[in-house]
């Protein structure tokens, strides 16, 4: 019965979207059936021309989805001269009549196309599917950003949290969706079944997952959760296969130590803040013991940075060593809060992805532990090294303001102390 559940109260929330079959004896080409789509005809048969083309996109070759693009791009682009027109007829006179033709005019056809596109059952996955097409053509045209930009715009619509239903991922979860959760695993690779096991079954794990109504059986983000009596500073330890588990009602710590996005069509679009809150507002529920809410992050940059610091005259020692694996947990730790506090883009924002995300959540720096990731990519990515990122639900607001306006980067006293702390001195070289 509970496998019977978990679809129904995502399937509850569908429209009935049953429609015709699609057509497969139309013999325009996919340029006609779109430009057929936007007219009267896509009134009256939209949901049989919105089938055919994605049919017809599905068979597509590669350079041939690459016109269509182009097509998209180009031949449904918006009218800039009318536009203009517009925008001066309506600063002189805004009468309602005025503003509708403007708006009308600069919006660009191929988002009324997109969204005509998405009248048949599974039509929604077939888009996002899309534009995972659209990004691998970008990286050869860069003017196609302009589609791709629609594209982001309708996604933001059409996957807004008021669509996003929360649903718990726990071992009596249907096989096909823990298929997804073992393949889409970004962060902590699950090596098997017995490995997806191990985060799902034992009464301290839990996970959560986004899903929307018109993708019912595809995640769209999700998150793996230990539940602790502390802080810990070892992802090795924390999935080891010989651990005891904790009973859930003794744990005071939540711990997010992996979130994945599933969807690659959907880059761009931001589903972790809301899922992370949430979350935390289930086990709040859930577990009123709960005194802490913190993460047991990977450090995806830092030895990239590290690579460029060989030079520098005070850690350029230290860098050195950390790229030979020669390095002093503690100079591992001194120089990733280096980086997490001081390595900055152009815009001011720090260098690491994964501290953006969750500085932008609202969270702060809280602690960083060397040797605490072991695995390959563990070590390539970061000497091992992982950061706790803590959600005090009473600052986090405040945080965020201080990021997202002065791109403030906020740690507790003794993560700042260490990124200024003295590291292991330079060998002398010895004299002649």
């Amino acid at each position: 019965m509970q496998r019977n559940r978990f679809l129904s109260d995502i399937l509850a929330t569908l429209f009935d979207r049953s429609g015709p079959p699609r057509g497969s004896d139309d013999r325009r080409d996919i340029f006609e059936l779109c430009n057929a789509l936007l007219s009267e005809e896509g009134e009256v048969s939209g949901q049989k021309l919105a089938a055919t083309v994605l049919d017809r996109y599905r068979a597509l070759e590669s350079a041939e989805k690459r016109a269509f693009f182009t097509y998209l791009n180009d031949e449904l682009d918006v009218d800039a001269t009318k536009v203009a027109s517009l925008a001066v007829a309506y600063a002189d006179d805004p009468t309602p009549v005025a503003f509708k033709a403007l708006s009308v005019a600069s919006e660009p056809k191929r988002q009324e196309l997109l969204r005509r596109l998405n009248q048949p059952v599974g039509a929604t996955a077939e888009i996002v599917a899309m534009r995972v097409d659209l990004l691998q053509a970008l990286k050869s045209d860069p003017d196609l950003a302009r589609t791709n930009h629609d594209f982001v715009h309708l996604f933001r619509s059409w996957f807004n949290r008021g669509f996003l239903v929360l649903k718990a991922i726990n071992w009596d979860t249907p096989a096909r969706i823990l298929d997804k959760i073992v393949a889409y695993e970004a962060v902590h690779e699950i090596d098997d079944w017995d490995d997806l096991r191990r985060r799902l079954y034992p009464p301290d794990r839990r996970c959560f997952a986004f899903f929307h109504p018109a993708m019912p059986d595809e995640p769209l983000i999700f998150v793996e959760v230990a539940l602790t009596e502390g802080i810990p500073g070892s992802v090795t330890n924390l999935l080891s296969e010989v651990r005891h588990p904790l009973a859930a009602e003794d744990a005071k710590v939540a711990v997010f130590y992996s979130i994945s996005n599933c969807q690659k069509g959907l880059t761009g679009i931001s589903f972790g803040n809301l899922l992370i809150k949430q979350v935390v507002a289930e086990l709040s529920l859930a577990f009123p013991q709960l005194e802490k809410f913190v993460t047991l992050s990977p450090i995806p940059g830092l030895m990239r940075w590290i690579q460029t610091q060989t030079d520098h005259t005070d850690h350029g020692h230290v860098a050195a060593a950390m790229l030979s694996q020669k390095a002093t947990s503690h100079d591992v730790r001194a120089m990733a809060a280096r980086y997490l506090l001081h390595a900055k883009r152009d815009d001011g924002l720090p260098l690491d992805p994964v501290a953006r995300f969750h500085l932008g959540n609202g969270a702060e720096i809280h602690d960083i532990h060397a040797d605490a990731d072991a695995s390959a990519n563990g070590l390539a990515q970061s000497a091992g090294a992982m950061v706790n990122y803590l959600y005090d639900l009473s600052r986090t607001e405040r945080h965020h303001e201080d990021f997202a306006l002065k791109s403030l980067v906020v740690a507790a006293k003794p993560v700042q102390a260490l990124s200024n702390a003295a590291l292991t001195p330079r060998t002398k070289e010895p004299s002649s």
